[in-house]
C-alpha cells in the first residue's frame, strides 16, 4: 500500500514537472537557439567561448520559456476553443494561471541574471526586450487585432540573433542587424505556410491570420514575394559586409533556391495544403541549414581549407 501510495505520488510530480514544461512550448525554443548560436560563430570569428556559448543560449532559453509562458496565459481562452491546443495545462486545469505566471517570471529573471553576470548587461537587456515585444506588441496588440501580427511580431523572433551577437562583443553591429532581418523577413513565410494549413481553426476563434482575411491567393502571393526578398537579404553578409565566406554563400544560395522552389509551387496552387506543409516543413530545416552553414563558414578551419583549394587550383592553372 506504502509503495503504491509513493509510487502515485512520484507520477503526480512527474505530471507537474510535465505541465510547466510543456507550457515553455519547447519545440520553438530549438530554432530560437540556433539563430543565437549562428549570430554567436560569426561574432567571434569561428573561436566562441564554450562556457558563453552556453550561458547565453541557457539564457535564451530562459527568456523564450518565459515569453511562451505568459502568451500561453494571455491565449488560454482561444487555447480551449481551438482543438489542436484544448488540452495544452492551461485550458485543461492541469496548472492555474497565477501559478503561470510565478513561473514566467522566475525563468525572466533567471535568464536576466545569468547572461547579465556571465555575458554582459547589452544582453541581458535584449533577452528581456524580446519577452516583453512577444507578449506586449506580438501577443497583445497584433495577434487579434491586425493581419501584420507575425510580420511585425516577427521581431520578436529574430531578437535572439541579436543576444547573442551582442554577448561576444558586446555591441551590435551591422552584421548583428542583417542576422536579424533574415530571421525577421523569413518568420512571414514560415508562419503563414502554417496558418494555410490551420485556417479554419484561426477563424474558428477570430484570429484575423492573412490566410483568414484576405484568403489563400493574396497570401502565398505575400509568400512568395518575403521568399524572394529572405534568399537576397542572406546574401548581405558575403557582400558588402564581408563576415561570411564563399562556403556560405554558395550554401545559402542552394537552401534559398530550393526555398524560392517551394514558394513558387506553393504561387501556383495556392489551395494546395500538402504544399503549404511542405513548405513549412522546409522553412524550419532551411533557417537550421542555414545558421549551420554560418557556423561551418566561420571556423578557422574551413578558410584554411578554401584557401588551400584556391590555392591548387591557382598553381594548376598557371
Amino acid at each position: 500500500m506504502i509503495e503504491t501510495n509513493v509510487s502515485k505520488h512520484h507520477e503526480s510530480i512527474l505530471e507537474v514537472i510535465q505541465s510547466y514544461y510543456q507550457l515553455t512550448k519547447p519545440r520553438i525554443i530549438p530554432l530560437l537557439l540556433i539563430t543565437t548560436a549562428g549570430s554567436m560563430w560569426i561574432a567571434a570569428k569561428g573561436q566562441v567561448d564554450p562556457i558563453l556559448l552556453l550561458v547565453t543560449l541557457t539564457g535564451g532559453t530562459l527568456a523564450a520559456a518565459s515569453a511562451q509562458t505568459i502568451n500561453c496565459v494571455y491565449d488560454r481562452d482561444i487555447d480551449y476553443d481551438m482543438e489542436r491546443t484544448r488540452h495544452r495545462p492551461l485550458p485543461s486545469g492541469k496548472v492555474q494561471p497565477r501559478d503561470a505566471l510565478v513561473f514566467a517570471l522566475a525563468l525572466a529573471v533567471a535568464s536576466f541574471s545569468l547572461l547579465t553576470v556571465f555575458a554582459n548587461l547589452l544582453a541581458a537587456g535584449l533577452a528581456m526586450s524580446g519577452i516583453v515585444f512577444y507578449v506586449l506588441v506580438y501577443t497583445h496588440l497584433l495577434k487579434r487585432h491586425s493581419t501584420q501580427n507575425i510580420v511585425i511580431g516577427g521581431a520578436a523572433g529574430a531578437i535572439p540573433a541579436l543576444v547573442g551577437w551582442a554577448a561576444v562583443t558586446g555591441t551590435l553591429s551591422w552584421a548583428a542587424w542583417i542576422i536579424f532581418a533574415i530571421v525577421f523577413l523569413w518568420t512571414p513565410p514560415h508562419f503563414w505556410a502554417l496558418a494555410l494549413m490551420i485556417r479554419d481553426d484561426y477563424a474558428k476563434v477570430g484570429i484575423p491570420m492573412l490566410p483568414v482575411i484576405v484568403g489563400e491567393k493574396p497570401t502565398v502571393q505575400q509568400i512568395w514575394i518575403y521568399t524572394l526578398v529572405t534568399v537576397v537579404t542572406t546574401q548581405l553578409l558575403v557582400y558588402p559586409l564581408h563576415v561570411s565566406g564563399i562556403f556560405y554563400a554558395a550554401i545559402a544560395l542552394m537552401l534559398g533556391g530550393l526555398f524560392i522552389y517551394k514558394a513558387w509551387q506553393l504561387l501556383q496552387n495556392p489551395e494546395d495544403r500538402s504544399l503549404a506543409k511542405g513548405l513549412f516543413l522546409y522553412s524550419i530545416s532551411y533557417m537550421m541549414l542555414l545558421c549551420l552553414a554560418m557556423v561551418v563558414d566561420s571556423l578557422p578551419l574551413t578558410h584554411y581549407a578554401i584557401n588551400a583549394v584556391a590555392n591548387q587550383l591557382h598553381s594548376l592553372v598557371s
